[in-house]
């Protein structure tokens, strides 16, 4: 749902984590721009406390049955890749700055942006939330129905202050207990040695921080404060995936170790991929099968858990499928790919209220649910490009976007 920042101003840039990261930022704007398409978008409803149309803010009569696999698939590894790729840096920067430098760095990139998108930018994404769905709220305008909903939806925003919560947690480890983040790199060098024990330790992980908290968590359910949102179920998978990114990152060159062009991980990539493919399958066949126990009413703890555990394992080999094309991409860019990567963060922070606004104008459109998706995708990613691009040349802001 959201994209990381750039990598700290000083940091060793890497290619193919800015390939990465470019690549994630398209996948975050088409994952909300297909979002009112969705064949299983649930009714408009009231605008209201309930929350219910935050995750779909408008939905549109026309569906495009097969945008359900790529939301499914983003939801199975991109938020918590994202994690991974900003612990990446981590270390480096915290060597390089210090604790508190760090967190002066990380307030300004992460805390002044949150507070810009949550106070300003979530409430104009969030209005045509409100128009689809007045004549059903009990309310006299959009200030009167935003007021009655007790809590702040940030949006994509939610992962700017958890970011900022993990960064500030490596701070302190990094002040007061250093010897934890050096035993942190020390493992995850281990595990760079070897792209198998790289992810079968990635993969229990994400099942020890995962599967437990599941059980007892509905694994859609959100947890707020104001307007800090996180995903209950997954607040630990997501700390799990930063801190092992921090490991992965080291505190010199871990990053570009693991994307070395001429490493193991690049030299045997295409194996990833049908790995990953095959074991998207298999999470795919399982949800399906959940999904028809569902609509009988009844319900399999085993099936359940053999989803959960899927999702977890997918992720995983997604994630190292995606790190793995990266590496192979080395450091060749063009100027669309150049463009993009500096451009990257200020599209994640506008683009939500963009592909909103786009869906809400093809409400009455007569086009085929697909051909919305599509327009609406390609549509945002432009506008919000040039909107990015437009920003970064205001004066103060280059630094920071």
């Amino acid at each position: 749902m959201n994209h990381p920042p750039p990598p700290p101003a000083g940091a060793p840039r890497t290619a193919a984590l800015d390939s990465l990261r470019s690549l994630l930022t398209l996948l975050v704007v088409a994952h909300h721009a297909v979002l009112a398409y969705f064949v299983y978008a649930p009714p408009p409803g009231a605008f209201d406390a309930t929350l219910l149309w935050a995750a779909f803010p408008v939905i549109d009569a026309a569906r495009a049955p097969g945008v359900d696999a790529l939301v499914l698939w983003n939801d199975s590894f991109f938020m918590a890749l994202l994690f991974l790729l900003a612990g990446l840096f981590t270390g480096p920067s915290l060597a390089r700055k210090g604790a508190g430098g760090f967190v002066f760095d990380r307030f300004v990139r992460l805390g002044l942006p949150f507070i810009v998108a949550a106070g300003v930018l979530a409430p104009l994404a969030y209005y045509p939330a409100f128009l689809q769905r007045e004549s059903a709220t009990a309310a006299t305008g959009f200030v009167d129905a935003w007021a009655k909903l007790g809590a702040w939806p940030a949006g994509p925003a939610w992962f700017l202050w958890v970011l900022l919560a993990f960064s500030a947690l490596a701070a302190l480890l990094h002040a007061a207990w250093p010897r934890a983040l050096e035993a942190l790199g020390r493992a995850g060098a281990w595990c760079r040695e070897r792209p198998a024990r790289l992810v079968g330790v990635w993969i229990v992980a994400a099942l020890l921080a995962y599967l437990p908290v599941v059980m007892k968590v509905h694994y859609m359910h959100w947890a707020s404060w104001g307007p800090f949102f996180v995903q209950s179920s997954r607040v630990l998978l997501y700390a799990t995936y930063f801190f092992y990114g921090v490991a992965l990152g080291g505190r010199e060159n871990g990053a570009r170790d693991l994307v070395a062009p001429d490493g193991p991980l690049a030299r045997r990539w295409v194996r990833w991929q049908v790995a990953a493919g095959l074991v998207f399958a298999g999470f795919v066949a399982t949800v399906i099968v959940t999904a028809i126990q569902a609509s009988r009413g009844e319900f399999s703890l085993a099936w359940s858990l053999a989803a959960g555990a899927l999702m977890m394992a997918s992720g995983v080999l997604t994630s190292t499928a995606l790190l793995a094309w990266a590496a192979r991409q080395r450091s060749v860019e063009n100027a669309f790919w150049a463009s993009l990567r500096r451009n990257a963060y200020g599209i994640y922070l506008v683009h939500y209220a963009v592909v909103i606004w786009l869906q809400f104008a093809l409400l009455r459109v007569a086009l085929p649910g697909l051909a919305k998706a599509l327009l609406v995708t390609a549509a945002g990613v432009a506008l919000s490009w040039a909107l990015a691009a437009a920003l970064r040349r205001l004066p103060g802001l280059r630094g920071v976007l």
